[in-house]
């Protein structure tokens, strides 16, 4: 009986145990609250589970009573992707058969899907470039204001290195590229364009033997890249640290863009090299240079001592001495005397070159060849045209790249103030010339500058600027009350209690018969003027800082027939609208105007020309070159311009200035009482301070 209780036991366990691996349990409301608050992984972006996915744990065991059972048949590959994922399927044994269930950890089931991983990134660097790259990255992070004093500048190099990956460029391998060889040769040429190669130091990358070392050298030579870059485009002093009276359009680099323009450029020297001004005036001044310093196409020139070589003009007792030395044709070369180059003897030319060399090193000018001489003439560094040819090659610089306008074929009037002549120049060709006069040195020196011409005006009106009345004729006011009456001018009050004086269109106008308007901050213009004797002379720096043209009806009639080229105006046509009212002539248009300063510049022989500094502007920059740093030469002074107001202060009671803005020009009170330029200063009126400089 007990046989018969124990096998009926089994019959019924074993069934259970079949029907609950032949079906598929029902999970009841508990189970699927446990399921729920049971974390599950946030489902990977990844293909759906395919029958290979899954493989069955050999290793599981099942009751022994199961064995007996028959295999269900495998279901098709679409029925296994219909299923639950193994993951969340739930496996639980029989409440009451524990003794036989199978462990959770021997439980047939697949591996849980891990989340997808971010896509390893790979390195364009090379192997052998890595450890640079490495401390590339260290540096220009932590280190690069060791080496980039700018802003813009550190920002630019990070981002260009950190697109490489922080590869560097210069070198590979521990070895210098083209490129690199190409910014170096530029940077130790830098002498030739008027440069300082001090300012630009290249690393020796043949002595960089460690990672550290070679990522070192690098960001020095993109450093020295950056500063030869920035100082030849706009030059290695601001334009403000010489003078008020100077303004030019700004026109700096990008670093961002030269480090993209170097590292690209299939030959980095000469990308470097364009950022030197692309103006002929440069070029051709640069070449003189090369000239000075004995380095034309030929050997380095030097002057063999020797006799003392004289030159004697013809009297009547003695004809012409005029000796012969083999020297001389070097000489010649040296002095930039073009005529007879292969003439050896010691002429009127020859010696008039000494004597004007002697003059410029401070020699006495004696016109003789001595030893002293010849050794000064083999001294580049006591030469002072080398010294002025540097500084001019400066102040091209500042000047806009692009100096004319290009709808109008490069169109631009370009001025020199030390030369006293004006130009009108249009396709790369002289259009027109003539004399002008200029202001005065001190206080009414004529500004530097850069602006466009915007139209012409016949028959000007001359509105006396604040500073005239102000230092001239209030003071001869109070000695003649009639003494503006007898020069034609005519006095105002206006409405609050300013005074203005101007004088009306006519001949004896200080300005003459035409204006010529290009707004500026200096209110200075060029103009006619009635005094046409001062045009006669050499120097002709006698102006309140306006420019006295001595051509004008020709200048207008050229400027015209550039801009309104149907119009056909001619001098003629001009002059016929001299009279007693303003007329207006507009530019559809404007012209640039270029006010420069060139002490030395190539004539249209191809000869060296020097001028007088009349304004003193070599002799500051000079000095700025040779006694501090060019790096900190941007440093010594802001880059904004003072601002320049008239006087509110210190005049008598119940006078005071028009506010209007009229531009300023015309001879001194006492150039047009007396004639002639003025030697007598007029007396300060008591009380007054001396007015700061503001207009011409």
């Amino acid at each position: 009986m007990l046989m018969a209780v124990a096998a009926t036991f089994l019959t019924v366990s074993a069934t259970s145990a079949l029907a609950a691996q032949s079906t598929t349990p029902r999970a009841s409301a508990a189970e699927l609250a446990i399921d729920a608050a049971i974390p599950r992984p946030e489902p990977a972006n990844v293909p759906p589970p395919t029958a290979g996915d899954f493989k069955m744990d050999t290793t599981a065991t099942v009751p022994d009573a199961t064995k007996a059972i028959e295999k269900p048949a495998e279901p098709s590959p679409a029925a296994k992707a219909a299923e639950p994922k193994p993951a969340e399927t739930v496996t639980a044994p029989a409440a009451n058969d524990a003794a036989t269930a199978t462990p959770p950890a021997a439980t047939a089931t697949a591996p849980t899907a891990e989340p997808a991983k971010e896509p390893v990134k790979v390195s364009t660097v090379a192997p052998a470039d890595q450890p640079v790259a490495d401390r590339l990255r260290d540096m220009i992070g932590a280190k690069s204001l060791r080496y980039f004093d700018r802003k813009n500048e550190r920002a630019a190099v990070e981002k260009f290195y950190s697109a490489r990956d922080y590869a560097p460029q210069w070198t590979q391998a521990g070895k210098l590229t083209d490129s690199g060889k190409g910014v170096i040769a530029r940077l130790k040429d830098a002498a030739a364009e008027g440069l300082n190669p001090a300012d630009y130091p290249v690393p020796d990358f043949a002595a960089a033997a460690s990672p550290d070392q070679l990522a070192e050298s690098e960001l020095k030579l993109t450093a020295s890249m950056l500063d030869y870059a920035r100082q030849a485009q706009s030059g290695r002093m601001h334009w403000s640290q010489v003078a008020a009276d100077i303004l030019y359009p700004e026109h700096p680099t990008d670093p961002a863009e030269v480090l993209a323009n170097i590292s690209t450029a299939k030959d980095a020297s000469a990308a470097l090299n364009g950022y030197n001004p692309p103006h002929k005036l440069y070029k051709e001044l640069k070449a003189k240079l090369a000239e000075l310093r004995g380095q034309g196409d030929g050997p380095v020139l030097q002057i063999s001592e020797g006799p003392a070589l004289a030159y004697k003009a013809a009297t009547k007792k003695q004809g012409e001495v005029a000796p012969e030395d083999p020297r001389v044709p070097q000489l010649r070369v040296k002095l930039g005397v073009a005529e007879n180059p292969d003439g050896t003897h010691y002429d009127a030319k020859v010696a008039a070159a000494v004597r004007k060399f002697q003059e410029s090193v401070d020699l006495k000018p004696t016109g003789v060849l001595d030893d002293r001489t010849v050794k000064a003439i083999n001294s580049p560094k006591r030469d002072r045209h080398i010294d002025t040819v540097l500084v001019n090659l400066e102040r091209l610089r500042w000047l806009p790249r692009q100096l004319g306008a290009a709808s109008l074929g490069n169109a631009y009037v370009i001025l020199n103030v030390p030369d006293f002549t004006l130009k009108v120049m249009q396709n790369g060709a002289q259009v027109w010339t003539t004399r002008v006069v200029t202001g005065k040195p001190g206080k009414h020196a004529t500004p530097m500058l850069t602006e466009t011409m915007k139209f012409i005006t016949v028959n000007p009106t001359w509105n006396v600027p604040p500073s005239i009345i102000y230092n001239e004729y209030l003071p001869a006011l109070q000695q003649d009350p009639t003494v503006l009456q007898r020069m034609g001018l005519r006095l105002e009050r206006n409405r609050d209690g300013s005074i203005h004086i101007s004088q009306p269109p006519g001949e004896a106008n200080a300005l003459g018969r035409i204006r010529f308007n290009f707004p500026n901050k200096f209110l200075v213009y060029q103009h006619d003027t009635p005094d046409k004797h001062l045009f006669a002379r050499d120097e002709r720096a006698f102006s309140h800082g306006c420019m006295r043209v001595q051509n004008p009806d020709q200048y207008a009639s050229t400027l015209l027939n550039i801009v309104l080229p149907n119009e056909r105006y001619s001098p003629e046509r001009i002059r016929s609208m001299y009279g007693r009212s303003e007329i207006d002539l507009k530019f559809p248009t404007p012209i640039p105007v270029n006010i420069t300063y060139q002490t030395a510049f190539v004539d249209d022989a191809g000869k060296l020309q020097i001028r007088k500094d009349i304004y003193g502007r070599d002799a500051t920059m000079i000095a700025l070159l040779k006694n501090s740093r060019s790096r900190d030469l941007e440093t010594l002074v802001s880059h904004a311009q003072p601002s320049y107001a008239r006087p509110k202060d210190g005049l008598p009671a119940g006078v005071s200035f028009a506010s209007d803005n009229t531009y300023s020009s015309g001879p001194s009170f006492f150039e047009r009482l007396f004639g002639g330029p003025s030697t007598v200063t007029p007396p300060a009126p008591v009380g007054r301070r001396p007015q700061q400089r503001f207009t011409r």
